[in-house]
């Protein structure tokens, strides 16, 4: 069985007609319309590609990517009820890497009209880190698909394993950090992340306090799961949880000051929006 399930957005075992030498010397990337972001450390012109991985006792397929949860832009229609002043009419906007106290958020969901923000969701996406490196199994990989460039890097022992342990305290970090500031601001803050992931977060911390999501938290995690089909695996919402501020400092006790006014983030998310970040349901 592959160990690579996916390879620049493609399933690997899926019933389609792919020119996998072409997919692999383009390194292009479906959900960003752009190349692959994740390259070799020693070759960087070169893209790995590899958004799921098969990994574990019974072999689970587990997204390593974020732009894999980019798929069909469902994780920001799934997020379009927190945008309180949205109303017919506005345009919705998705920002990508908008800058806040204590770092920066993956994407802004915003409702504007006239060039004006009204409204804006936060999204964090978070994947599951690796350990070691994927490079001989996607190099394998390539070799069962008949382009294989003769690396002997199909024939290496070293392999790759999955860092939930660290995966799971950094990004609960950095949610404490950041969700002062939309608490402060009155808005909404989502974390996008595996079914698989969330189930780990909930055994190894304190996630008792957290509750079925409610719409006036200022905190909401968002866990989605794969489901297989013909054309490939289909990201689609499982669970939603919701909890305030203090919900998370439960589980780490860490404290930042918010530090900005609602008008300095709005002016600079209205800076960034343009004609190309307008959300379109394809």
């Amino acid at each position: 069985m592959n160990k690579v399930v996916d390879l620049f957005g493609i399933d690997v075992a899926a019933n389609l007609d792919v020119n996998w030498k072409q997919l692999v010397s383009d390194q292009w990337c479906p959900y960003t319309s752009s190349k692959c972001f994740k390259v070799r450390k020693s070759l960087p012109e070169i893209s790995i590609g590899t958004c799921i991985v098969r990994h574990g006792r019974n072999s689970q397929p587990i997204v390593i990517c974020p732009r894999r949860f980019l798929q069909r832009r469902q994780v920001f229609v799934d997020s379009l009820h927190l945008l309180h002043g949205h109303t017919p009419g506005n345009e919705l906007h998705i920002v990508p890497e908008v800058a806040i106290p204590g770092g920066s958020v993956d994407y802004m969901l915003v409702s504007a009209l006239d060039g004006r923000v009204l409204d804006f969701v936060g999204l964090e996406i978070q994947t599951l880190d690796t350990t070691g490196t994927i490079w001989p199994e996607r190099q394998r990989l390539l070799e069962r698909l008949g382009i294989s460039d003769g690396s002997e890097d199909v024939s290496s022992t070293k392999g790759f394993g999955m860092n939930w342990k660290m995966t799971a305290k950094t990004i609960l970090v950095q949610l404490h950090h950041k969700i002062g500031t939309f608490e402060h601001l009155n808005k909404k803050l989502v974390l996008v992340i595996q079914d698989k992931l969330l189930s780990y977060m909930r055994n190894a911390f304190n996630f008792g306090h957290l509750e079925r999501s409610r719409q006036s938290d200022p905190m909401h995690f968002h866990s989605y799961t794969l489901t297989p089909r013909a054309d490939g695996h289909r990201i689609g919402l499982s669970e939603r949880l919701s909890t305030y501020g203090a919900g998370i400092a439960k589980c780490l006790g860490l404290k930042v000051e918010p530090g900005i006014d609602i008008q300095r983030l709005v002016s600079t998310i209205e800076a960034r929006i343009s004609s190309q970040t307008l959300l379109e349901i394809l």
